[in-house]
């Protein structure tokens, strides 16, 4: 079904604190970098203005100040939720009829499912996924529900005179195609037996990847599930282009603004403003790296995916580099490699320094951990 209000519409009111945090956090980096001097020499570091060199304050002081804002607004508001309160016994026909509900629009939406779900799904059994965790076990959930089914075969067969059957179904030790398979074969006409999935932030970053997304589409193709989501991330409607997921869950689109503050899905991520140690640094080296090219991205990347591997050595020969890289068909000539070179120490992604034997070796200026997960989201 077509998105209420079209997807124009939802992609400029769309988009969460996330998203404008990132694009605040490019732009400051990025006017900081511009005010230093471009030369072929040492540049005076001292003068730079980066970011690095900001004094920020503990994240901790800066939650309990954003705690302390008063909320504007409060009628308009609520006259905005009550609206969509008179929507319930729509959402609640659109569910029945086999369709999922999918709600978009600025401002948290928990608090709005969670009250539709304690009002209206009085006759499903609801089951929540906080997708905006930074790790959920969507396996476990699944298991769940098909445990559930599985308790409800077993009520019923024991109510059945002459079945002695004693059955048994250890899910969380099965594959997930084999519990999937399962609860696609699960039909009943009393409308007891119905589940919901009520997801907050089906586009989290634990939700997110392809694999995850499909699982999703697959259990809710079952006959006695159905699903009700949110979305938050205004790039969040590109996790379906590519695979078409979105025709499987049969999705409703709402938009349902709420204005009201991610209080609870803010608190799993880093505050621009706030000292963050790994994780800005992280967040830096992100920001200028999608803004490089491909080439240069998969030059860094054999960088760190050798610093990894070495992580006793005092960091990795320019000459070793230029040797992966011209094999990997990722530069033509020394020339080109070094152009790359001076974009990652312009931006302090690399470090050179002096082998023992007296060659150049360069090292990522992170730790492991951090390292392996700007690989991961690069």
């Amino acid at each position: 079904m077509a998105p209420r209000g079209g997807r124009a519409a939802a992609a400029a009111s769309s988009g969460s604190e996330d998203e404008e945090e990132d694009a605040g956090f490019s732009r400051s980096y990025f006017l900081a970098k511009e005010k230093e001097p471009s030369s072929g020499k040492k540049r005076a570091r001292a003068a730079a203005g980066k970011l690095s060199d900001l004094n920020l304050v503990d994240e901790q002081v800066l939650r309990a100040s954003l705690a302390e804002i008063p909320p504007k607004h409060e009628e308009e508001v609520e006259a905005l939720t009550r609206s969509y309160k008179d929507q319930y016994r729509n959402w609640l026909f659109e569910l029945r009829c086999g369709f999922g509900l999918l709600m978009y629009g600025f401002g948290s939406k928990k608090r709005l499912l969670e009250d539709f779900a304690s009002t209206t799904l009085t006759d499903f059994t609801v089951i929540v996924i906080n997708g905006y965790l930074p790790s959920v076990n969507l396996k476990q959930v699944i298991a769940t529900i098909a445990e559930m089914f599985w308790d409800q075969i077993k009520a019923k067969r024991k109510r059945q005179p002459g079945t002695r059957s004693q059955l048994s179904q250890p899910f969380p030790s099965q594959s997930t195609d084999d519990i999937i398979s399962f609860l696609k074969h699960q039909t009943s006409d009393d409308v007891d037996d119905r589940v919901c999935l009520l997801i907050h932030n089906i586009d989290g970053p634990a939700l997110r990847d392809a694999e995850s997304q499909q699982c999703l589409a697959q259990v809710s193709l079952c006959p006695q599930v159905r699903a009700v989501a949110s979305i938050d991330h205004v790039n969040a409607p590109l996790l379906w282009d590519k695979k078409m997921v979105h025709t499987q869950f049969r999705w409703s689109w709402y938009h349902v603004p709420t204005f009201a503050p991610y209080k609870v899905e803010g608190v799993f991520y880093p505050l621009i403003l706030a000292s963050g140690g790994h994780a800005q640094t992280t967040k830096t080296a992100l920001v200028v790296l999608q803004s490089l090219t491909p080439n240069a991205q998969s030059v860094f990347r054999v960088l760190a995916e050798y610093q990894l591997a070495n992580e006793k050595e005092e960091g990795m020969p320019v000459s070793s580099l230029y040797t992966k890289c011209r094999e990997r068909f990722l530069v033509s000539s020394q020339v080109t490699l070094n152009s790359h070179l001076t974009e990652f120490k312009d931006h302090d992604l690399v470090k050179i320094r002096k082998h023992s034997d007296g060659q150049d070796c360069l090292r990522i200026p992170l730790g492991s951990d951090a390292l392996e997960k700007l690989l991961q989201e690069l």
